[in-house]
């Protein structure tokens, strides 16, 4: 099953409130972050052997403005390196999926499609297309496998297409961070360009990410919390 992310309620009152102790700059360079934050493309990433590669996606996924990113666990359990994140964990909506029993890539896919998204995984296999033929018209994900044997068949056999950046040398592949780098830079670039009314994030869901976001800056915001509910109520 998916790891669910905590209910995060909102209140302009009590944003309000925990905005008093974050500064103007601080609070302007969220909402400027904010109006270019997208879930119309997302990144999965299946089984990684080695946790500060996927950490540097995630640092990758923010600086493109990428809010979610999903994981799907099967013999490897990911947990987020601070030192290759440099923070970005803190911005990032990171989604695991792990089945015991069943399909861990099920479980993410099901998800995913639920949400309205066509799935591409990244490969060099013979019936991938290039990356320049891939169009964003639609909501994309793009799933990235381990540092040894890229995407599994599962994964390979349940997507809806494949695609690759184009090699010219002898190597067939970049790493993880630079492939994923230049993947959402070329679909975001081209996103943009069709002008789609749902890429960037409603003012409902930025309303939402701001209120995630001003809780993890305010320092004990709980108890800042506390006091706010206390003194409304009053």
């Amino acid at each position: 099953m998916s790891q669910k992310q905590p209910e995060i309620a909102f209140d302009q009152g009590l944003l309000d409130y925990l905005g008093q102790y974050i500064t103007d700059h601080k609070k302007k360079l969220i909402d400027d972050v904010l109006e270019k934050r997208t879930r119309f493309i997302t990144v999965v990433l299946e089984n990684i052997h080695k946790p500060h590669n996927a950490s540097a996606v995630i640092r990758t996924c923010d600086c493109f403005g990428i809010q979610d990113m999903h994981v799907i666990e099967k013999t490897n359990a990911y947990k987020v390196n601070p030192y290759v994140t440099r923070g970005a964990a803190q911005w990032v909506d990171l989604h695991k999926y792990y089945r015991k029993e069943g399909s861990s890539v099920d479980a993410c896919f099901d998800k995913l499609r639920e949400k309205g998204y066509k799935i591409f995984g990244t490969s060099p296999s013979p019936n991938s297309i290039p990356l320049e033929k891939l169009e964003p018209k639609e909501k994309i994900a793009l799933v990235f496998g381990n540092e040894h044997e890229g995407i599994s068949e599962e994964v390979k056999e349940k997507v809806d297409g494949l695609v690759h950046i184009p090699m010219l040398g002898f190597t067939e592949s970049f790493n993880i961070s630079v492939s994923a780098s230049i993947f959402l830079y070329e679909l975001i670039q081209k996103a943009e360009s069709f002008n789609h009314p749902d890429f960037y994030l409603s003012e409902y869901e930025k309303d939402i990410l701001r209120m995630k976001w001003y809780r993890s800056i305010v320092k004990r915001s709980d108890l800042h919390e506390k006091h706010y509910w206390k003194i409304s109520k009053a």
